[in-house]
Protein backbone atom coordinates (compact mmCIF):
# COMPACT_ATOMS: atom_id res chain seq x y z
CA UNK A 1 0.00 0.00 0.00
CA UNK A 2 1.18 3.35 -0.58
CA UNK A 3 0.51 5.33 2.81
CA UNK A 4 2.70 7.62 4.40
CA UNK A 5 4.53 6.37 7.74
CA UNK A 6 1.44 8.13 9.41
CA UNK A 7 -1.53 6.65 7.70
CA UNK A 8 -3.15 3.31 8.96
CA UNK A 9 -2.95 0.72 6.86
CA UNK A 10 -5.59 -2.28 6.69
CA UNK A 11 -4.18 -5.43 8.18
CA UNK A 12 -3.69 -8.73 6.21
CA UNK A 13 -5.72 -10.33 5.45
CA UNK A 14 -7.98 -8.04 3.90
CA UNK A 15 -11.70 -8.88 5.02
CA UNK A 16 -15.11 -9.05 3.17
CA UNK A 17 -18.20 -7.47 4.06
CA UNK A 18 -21.50 -7.79 2.90
CA UNK A 19 -24.47 -4.88 3.44
CA UNK A 20 -27.64 -6.94 2.13
CA UNK A 21 -31.61 -6.96 3.04
CA UNK A 22 -34.45 -4.75 1.48
CA UNK A 23 -33.90 -1.76 3.85
CA UNK A 24 -31.88 1.50 2.56
CA UNK A 25 -28.21 2.18 3.69
CA UNK A 26 -26.74 -0.43 1.99
CA UNK A 27 -24.61 1.53 -0.65
CA UNK A 28 -25.05 4.30 2.02
CA UNK A 29 -22.57 2.16 4.60
CA UNK A 30 -20.19 1.31 2.01
CA UNK A 31 -19.89 4.74 0.77
CA UNK A 32 -18.95 5.52 4.41
CA UNK A 33 -16.44 3.33 5.02
CA UNK A 34 -14.98 3.97 1.84
CA UNK A 35 -14.90 7.58 3.03
CA UNK A 36 -13.23 6.31 6.14
CA UNK A 37 -10.64 4.30 4.34
CA UNK A 38 -10.08 7.40 1.86
CA UNK A 39 -9.44 9.92 4.77
CA UNK A 40 -6.65 7.48 5.38
CA UNK A 41 -4.93 7.77 2.10
CA UNK A 42 -6.44 4.05 0.95
CA UNK A 43 -6.87 3.45 -2.29
CA UNK A 44 -10.57 2.82 -3.06
CA UNK A 45 -12.42 1.65 -6.45
CA UNK A 46 -16.01 0.93 -6.17
CA UNK A 47 -17.88 -0.24 -9.37
CA UNK A 48 -21.57 0.03 -9.79
CA UNK A 49 -23.89 -3.25 -10.95
CA UNK A 50 -26.64 -2.81 -13.15
CA UNK A 51 -26.30 1.07 -12.72
CA UNK A 52 -25.63 4.18 -15.12
CA UNK A 53 -26.43 7.32 -14.38
CA UNK A 54 -23.84 10.20 -14.59
CA UNK A 55 -25.67 12.41 -12.05
CA UNK A 56 -25.19 10.04 -9.18
CA UNK A 57 -23.93 11.42 -6.16
CA UNK A 58 -21.16 8.94 -6.16
CA UNK A 59 -19.75 10.26 -9.48
CA UNK A 60 -20.27 13.55 -8.87
CA UNK A 61 -18.59 13.65 -5.61
CA UNK A 62 -15.69 10.74 -7.09
CA UNK A 63 -14.70 13.44 -9.00
CA UNK A 64 -13.58 15.60 -6.09
CA UNK A 65 -12.01 13.29 -4.06
CA UNK A 66 -8.67 12.69 -5.86
CA UNK A 67 -6.53 10.09 -7.36
CA UNK A 68 -7.14 7.62 -4.44
CA UNK A 69 -10.90 7.54 -5.22
CA UNK A 70 -12.27 5.87 -8.81
CA UNK A 71 -16.03 5.22 -9.48
CA UNK A 72 -17.26 2.83 -12.64
CA UNK A 73 -20.82 1.97 -13.70
CA UNK A 74 -21.54 -1.42 -15.29
CA UNK A 75 -25.15 -1.16 -16.23
CA UNK A 76 -27.46 0.56 -18.38
CA UNK A 77 -29.71 3.81 -17.53
CA UNK A 78 -33.09 1.47 -17.16
CA UNK A 79 -34.42 -1.28 -14.90
CA UNK A 80 -33.24 -4.64 -15.73
CA UNK A 81 -36.08 -7.10 -16.09
CA UNK A 82 -35.70 -9.92 -13.90
CA UNK A 83 -37.74 -12.15 -15.38
CA UNK A 84 -35.58 -11.37 -18.75
CA UNK A 85 -32.55 -10.10 -18.80
CA UNK A 86 -31.43 -8.66 -21.78
CA UNK A 87 -27.97 -9.93 -23.34
CA UNK A 88 -26.61 -6.68 -22.93
CA UNK A 89 -27.33 -6.34 -19.14
CA UNK A 90 -26.10 -9.96 -18.61
CA UNK A 91 -22.33 -8.52 -20.83
CA UNK A 92 -22.25 -5.72 -18.87
CA UNK A 93 -22.21 -7.17 -15.82
CA UNK A 94 -20.34 -10.05 -16.63
CA UNK A 95 -17.38 -7.21 -17.70
CA UNK A 96 -18.06 -5.39 -14.53
CA UNK A 97 -17.00 -8.94 -12.49
CA UNK A 98 -13.66 -9.18 -14.69
CA UNK A 99 -13.31 -5.91 -13.87
CA UNK A 100 -13.83 -6.34 -10.27
CA UNK A 101 -11.28 -9.47 -10.48
CA UNK A 102 -8.61 -7.59 -12.25
CA UNK A 103 -8.89 -5.06 -9.13
CA UNK A 104 -9.30 -7.84 -6.44
CA UNK A 105 -6.18 -9.93 -7.56
CA UNK A 106 -3.91 -7.27 -8.62
CA UNK A 107 -3.07 -5.48 -5.21
CA UNK A 108 -3.74 -1.84 -6.28
CA UNK A 109 -6.51 -1.15 -4.61
CA UNK A 110 -7.27 -1.33 -0.69
CA UNK A 111 -10.79 -1.00 -0.72
CA UNK A 112 -13.09 -2.55 -3.35
CA UNK A 113 -16.68 -1.64 -3.44
CA UNK A 114 -19.19 -4.10 -5.56
CA UNK A 115 -21.86 -1.96 -5.23
CA UNK A 116 -25.04 -4.10 -6.38
CA UNK A 117 -23.48 -7.03 -7.27
CA UNK A 118 -25.81 -9.53 -5.19
CA UNK A 119 -28.87 -7.76 -6.60
CA UNK A 120 -26.58 -9.15 -10.08
CA UNK A 121 -26.43 -12.13 -8.51
CA UNK A 122 -30.26 -12.42 -7.72
CA UNK A 123 -30.66 -11.48 -11.49
CA UNK A 124 -28.84 -14.37 -12.95
CA UNK A 125 -26.72 -11.90 -14.70
CA UNK A 126 -23.58 -13.38 -12.97
CA UNK A 127 -22.78 -16.88 -11.53
CA UNK A 128 -22.55 -17.35 -7.83
CA UNK A 129 -19.12 -19.29 -8.16
CA UNK A 130 -17.53 -16.36 -9.97
CA UNK A 131 -18.38 -14.21 -7.55
CA UNK A 132 -16.81 -16.57 -4.55
CA UNK A 133 -13.65 -17.31 -6.51
CA UNK A 134 -13.21 -13.40 -6.73
CA UNK A 135 -13.12 -13.51 -3.37
CA UNK A 136 -10.66 -16.27 -3.08
CA UNK A 137 -8.75 -15.00 -5.38
CA UNK A 138 -8.44 -11.18 -4.33
CA UNK A 139 -5.29 -10.05 -3.09
CA UNK A 140 -4.54 -10.76 0.88
CA UNK A 141 -4.52 -7.42 2.10
CA UNK A 142 -7.76 -6.10 -0.57
CA UNK A 143 -10.49 -5.16 1.72
CA UNK A 144 -14.04 -6.24 -0.75
CA UNK A 145 -17.65 -5.31 -0.23
CA UNK A 146 -20.57 -6.44 -1.71
CA UNK A 147 -23.74 -4.53 -1.70
CA UNK A 148 -27.42 -5.76 -2.88
CA UNK A 149 -30.63 -7.66 -1.24
CA UNK A 150 -31.19 -11.53 -1.30
CA UNK A 151 -27.51 -12.40 -0.31
CA UNK A 152 -27.34 -16.66 -0.57
CA UNK A 153 -26.34 -18.62 2.26
CA UNK A 154 -23.09 -19.53 0.50
CA UNK A 155 -22.01 -15.67 -0.25
CA UNK A 156 -22.71 -14.94 3.77
CA UNK A 157 -20.53 -17.93 4.49
CA UNK A 158 -17.66 -16.49 2.29
CA UNK A 159 -18.20 -13.13 3.88
CA UNK A 160 -16.68 -11.77 7.39
CA UNK A 161 -18.56 -9.30 8.01
CA UNK A 162 -22.73 -9.35 7.29
CA UNK A 163 -25.18 -6.55 7.94
CA UNK A 164 -28.56 -6.50 7.16
CA UNK A 165 -30.71 -3.51 6.71
CA UNK A 166 -34.42 -3.94 7.20
CA UNK A 167 -36.96 -1.61 6.43
CA UNK A 168 -39.56 -0.61 9.74
CA UNK A 169 -40.35 2.97 7.99
CA UNK A 170 -39.52 4.43 5.15
CA UNK A 171 -41.30 7.67 3.60
CA UNK A 172 -41.14 5.88 0.03
CA UNK A 173 -44.78 4.20 1.82
CA UNK A 174 -46.25 7.75 1.91
CA UNK A 175 -45.29 8.78 -2.09
CA UNK A 176 -42.01 10.71 -0.94
CA UNK A 177 -40.20 9.91 -4.63
CA UNK A 178 -36.15 9.71 -4.08
CA UNK A 179 -34.53 12.96 -3.18
CA UNK A 180 -31.40 14.45 -5.03
CA UNK A 181 -28.44 14.13 -3.23
CA UNK A 182 -30.53 11.72 -0.50
CA UNK A 183 -30.96 8.75 -2.96
CA UNK A 184 -29.68 9.72 -5.78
Amino acid sequence: MNHTQSEAQIPAPGKVHIYTGHGKGKTTAALGLAFRAAGHGFRVHILHFMKNDPAYGEMRSAARMGENWHVEQWGRSCFVNKNNPAAEDISLAQQGLERARTLATGGEVDLLILDEVINALDFNLVKPDEVLSLLEERAPDTEIILTGRNATPQLIDAADLVTEMRPIKHYYDTGTPARVGIES
